[in-house]
C-alpha cells in the first residue's frame, strides 16, 4: 500500500508539472484542452513541487508529511476546479490522498497523546535513593522470593526507579483466530509510584492496522484500542475490574525489574516452597497474583484470577509463563514469555512476546520507536 501511494503521488506530481510546461509552451498536454495562462502555470508548478516534497517526506517517514500533503491537495483541487471539464478525475486522487492524510494525522495524534502521558509519568516518577539491596534487607520476605532476588541479580544492586522496554510480539484477538498478528510494543514503567504506559502497533492485514495503549496511573487502569488509529473499538476505564486487572498485570511484569518487589506498595505471603503471593495496593485499589519459581529461584510463571473483559461476571485464570531467560543489564529476566487464559473451551494462548530492548533508570524519556 505504501509503494502504491508513493507511485500515485509521483504520477500526480508529474501531471501538475506537465500543466506548467503547457502554460509556457514547453509541452503539448492534450489531456487539458483549455488554455493555461502563465499565471496559472506557476500555480501548476507550485502544486507539483509541493506534491514532490510530500513524496520525499512520505518516503523518509517524516512525522508531519501530512501537512505538506494537505497543502498539496488544496492547491491541486483549486486547479482541478478551475479546469474542471478536463481535470475532474484528479479529484479521485486527491480524495485518496486526503484519506491517507487523515489516517496519518490520527496515528500521530494518538502517539503524541501517549508521549504527553509518558512525560507526565516520567516527571512524577521518584528516584529510588535506597541503599544497595543485601541479603539482610530481604530477610523478611518468603524464602523463595529471597532466592529469586538473589538468582536474578537484584541482591547487590540499588533499586530500579524506572524502566523502558521494547517488545516484539505475536497476538490473537479472538479465540477462533488461526494466524498470529505481528507487532511491536514499547512500555515505560515507574516504580515509585507504581505506574506504566504501554502502546502497540500491529497490522491485521495489508490495509488494516491496529494501535493500542494500556496504562496504570494512580491505581487506575485504562485500555484503548483503535482501528487505523482512528476508529475506537475499545476504551475500557473507570471500572474496578479494569483497575484490578491492570494492577495484576503490573505485578506480573516486575519480573523484568525484580527490585520493584521490594516496593512499599507490594506485600508478600509465602504459599509453599516454590511459590508466593504478591499484592499490589495503590489508593485503595488492590491486585494479587502468585509467583511460581523453580528450586533455585528462577521465575517460571505468574498466575492470577483476572477479569478478561469488563463484562465478565467472574475472573478467569490468567497465566504468564517464561519461555526463555537471559541476562540483560546484569539482571536475569525472562526475555520470552507466553500469556494465556483458561477458558471453558480450554487454555487459549493469545500473546507471545520477546524483550527486544530494556533500559533501567532512564534519565530522559526515549524517542518513540513504534
Amino acid at each position: 500500500m505504501r509503494i502504491a501511494l508513493g507511485i500515485l503521488m509521483a504520477i500526480h506530481g508529474l501531471i501538475h508539472l506537465i500543466g506548467f510546461l503547457k502554460a509556457f509552451g514547453l509541452s503539448e498536454f492534450n489531456a487539458i484542452h483549455q488554455p493555461i495562462s502563465k499565471t496559472f502555470g506557476i500555480v501548476w508548478l507550485v502544486a507539483s513541487v509541493i506534491i514532490f516534497i510530500t513524496l520525499l517526506l512520505f518516503l523518509f517517514d517524516h512525522n508531519y508529511w501530512w501537512l505538506s500533503a494537505l497543502l498539496g491537495i488544496l492547491t491541486s483541487q483549486i486547479l482541478i476546479f478551475t479546469y474542471w471539464s478536463d481535470t475532474k478525475f484528479g479529484t479521485v486522487v486527491n480524495i485518496i490522498m486526503l484519506g491517507v492524510v487523515l489516517l496519518a494525522y490520527a496515528k500521530i495524534s494518538f502517539h503524541d497523546k501517549i508521549a504527553l502521558e509518558r512525560k507526565k509519568l516520567f516527571e512524577i516518577s521518584k528516584s529510588m535513593n535506597n541503599p544497595v539491596i543485601t541479603t539482610e534487607s530481604i530477610s523478611d520476605l518468603p524464602e523463595i522470593v529471597q532466592k529469586w532476588l538473589t538468582t536474578s541479580g537484584a541482591v547487590g544492586m540499588k533499586p530500579i526507579s524506572n524502566v523502558y522496554l521494547v517488545q516484539d510480539l505475536q497476538l490473537k484477538l479472538k479465540t477462533e483466530q488461526e494466524n498470529w498478528y505481528h507487532g511491536t510494543a514499547e512500555q515505560y514503567f515507574s516504580v515509585n509510584p507504581p505506574a506504566f504506559n504501554w502502546n502497540i502497533n500491529t497490522t491485521m492485514n495489508s490495509f488494516l492496522g491496529v494501535v493500542g495503549r494500556d496504562k496504570l496511573e494512580n491505581g487506575n487502569g485504562q485500555m484503548t484500542i483503535k482501528l487505523l488509529s482512528l476508529i475506537t473499538v475499545a476504551n475500557a476505564k473507570d471500572s474496578d475490574k479494569i483497575d484490578q486487572a491492570t494492577l495484576q498485570r503490573y505485578l506480573a511484569e516486575i519480573v523484568w525489574f525484580p527490585t520493584a518487589s521490594l516496593s512499599e506498595y507490594v506485600t508478600w505471603e509465602g504459599i509453599d516452597e516454590n511459590s508466593a503471593k504478591a499484592t499490589l495496593s495503590i489508593n485503595n485499589q488492590k491486585g494479587s497474583g502468585i509467583f511460581h519459581f523453580d528450586d533455585t529461584g528462577n521465575f517460571q510463571k505468574f498466575t492470577a484470577l483476572r477479569f478478561k473483559d469488563i463484562k465478565d461476571k467472574e475472573p478467569s485464570l490468567w497465566t504468564v509463563t517464561a519461555l526463555q531467560t537471559s541476562i540483560r543489564n546484569a539482571v536475569n529476566i525472562p526475555t520470552e514469555v507466553k500469556v494465556e487464559w483458561e477458558l471453558e473451551t480450554g487454555n487459549w494462548t493469545w500473546l507471545k512476546l520477546k524483550i527486544k530492548e530494556i533500559t533501567y533508570n532512564v534519565e530522559q524519556m526515549p524517542v518513540r520507536k513504534t
